[in-house]
């Protein structure tokens, strides 16, 4: 920075205004505007001071080259979570909204070396067995499903009634969940990401998914839950319970926020409705300008390291901002000389995304069977008037409400799934009314 150039002036309510301070990415202020912040953290360098939430300290890399070397420098940086100091040392609150999502388990995203390559290789491997014409179908099927249910009323909340329920029902689809699990499942995820009595949704998501491996070993079927069992690498009942719970919720979480992304890009910027809608288009923008998930990837170093322009100690917390990596002046060339798909929003290196084709697929899919059956649909309000959640990993939206002229409900004559038939209920779960109740039950029931 020259003696000409003004110094950067925080965002509001950024509390950064000395050198040594920390710049929080939580709040409402953040949700509002985190390019502003993102903008502000570069006269740092490539990395900058964070706070993630109230007391838990971290380092964000902002930069793009920064961010690949780091993400794909697996010797320096680790990712096993049992390393971080600062939650040894006690700095790290028990209740700390951010600790379920830092915090470790015996999954392949929080483990490095050869334990992590025989986890990782189970995982993508079972990802693999995924038929794309038959995840087509179940896509469209609970597509036309969840649009059924507000067809008529001519008004609807993109988020919460479509973008929200997709990703989990095309999950328990995939992953072969009974009406009684499946129904528990869809329960604690929601639970555990909105923070509406995360405890028990966690709970409620564990015990179902165990409940899923204990069926799965008696009874293994065409679906993602068994090949993981099935798989050389031979998981663990306790591996393969962390892994599907992985997989179902790190899985719909970020597939909502992208879906929900994606039509908020294709509602608001008329660009995309003049030249014909370019549904492939408006997902790469999104995942250049607001991917689902914006700072996460978390790393620690091995031993004291100097990076990006900071010492960085052993244990230490380090993220990487995709969206500001994606933002800053080193991708802008690529991007305007047409490298569409240069950004980070799937990461990179030995942790990137293992389901960014389905996830690519099963958007498009939604966004173009919404867009058929309900061609007028238009935002409800002023775009300004939209609310962004708080939260320093994600990028997501409260509510997403539209408008469209009202049309009739399909008949739904469609095929039954193959992957996911309601298992028969145990002796003593066959008095449990609540088990038939529930959104997938009423799914699977709307197909029959």
């Amino acid at each position: 920075m020259d003696a000409h150039t003004p110094a950067p002036v925080p965002p509001p309510g950024c509390p950064a205004h000395g050198s040594g301070g920390r710049v929080p990415l939580y709040g409402p202020e953040f949700a509002a505007d985190p390019q502003a912040y993102y903008a502000f953290m570069r006269h740092y360098g490539p990395t900058a001071p964070v706070e993630i939430a109230p007391g838990v300290e971290a380092t964000l890399v902002t930069d793009y080259q920064a961010a690949l070397q780091l993400l794909q420098d697996s010797g320096t940086f680790r990712k096993d979570a049992r390393r971080w100091q600062a939650l040894h040392e006690g700095k790290v609150p028990a209740d700390s909204p951010v600790l379920p999502l830092l915090a470790y388990r015996p999954n392949c995203m929080f483990t490095d070396g050869a334990e992590h390559l025989r986890l990782r290789q189970a995982v993508t491997d079972s990802l693999a067995r995924v038929d794309v014409r038959r995840l087509s179908r179940s896509t469209e099927q609970i597509a036309t499903y969840l649009i059924d249910q507000f067809a008529a009323r001519g008004s609807v909340d993109l988020l919460g009634d479509y973008a929200k329920q997709l990703p989990l029902f095309v999950f328990n689809e995939l992953f072969g969940c009974p009406a009684d699990i499946g129904d528990r499942v869809l329960f604690g995820i929601s639970g555990m990401f909105d923070g509406i009595n995360a405890e028990k949704a966690t709970e409620v998501l564990f015990q179902a998914v165990g409940e899923l491996v204990a069926l799965k070993r008696s009874k293994p079927g065409d679906d993602v839950s068994s090949w993981l069992m099935q798989h050389r690498s031979a998981l663990t009942d306790e591996e393969l319970t962390h892994h599907l719970a992985l997989l179902l919720g790190a899985g719909a979480e970020p597939l909502r926020n992208l879906i929900g992304n994606t039509l908020h890009r294709l509602l608001t910027d008329d660009r995309y409705a003049k030249e014909g809608g370019l549904i492939d288009e408006a997902l790469d923008d999104t995942l250049w300008d607001n991917p689902p998930m914006a700072n996460y990837a978390p790393h620690y170093p091995a031993t004291a390291v100097e990076f990006g322009g900071r010492r960085l100690e052993a244990g230490e917390l380090v993220l990487v901002s995709f969206a500001a990596a994606n933002s800053g002046p080193a991708l802008a060339a690529s991007r305007q000389a047409g490298s569409n798909r240069a950004h980070l929003a799937w990461s990179a290196g030995p942790h990137a995304c293992p389901s960014k084709e389905p996830a690519r697929h099963i958007t498009v899919t939604a966004v173009e069977k919404l867009l058929n059956r309900l061609p007028d649909i238009e935002l409800a309000i002023p775009e300004d008037s939209l609310t962004w959640r708080s939260g320093p990993f994600h990028r997501a939206l409260v509510a997403l409400p539209a408008r469209f002229t009202p049309v009739r409900a399909s008949t739904g004559t469609v095929p039954a799934p193959t992957a996911a038939p309601a298992a028969p209920a145990r002796p003593e779960q066959t008095p449990r009314k609540p088990e038939r109740t529930g959104l997938w039950s009423q799914f699977l029931n709307w197909l029959r």
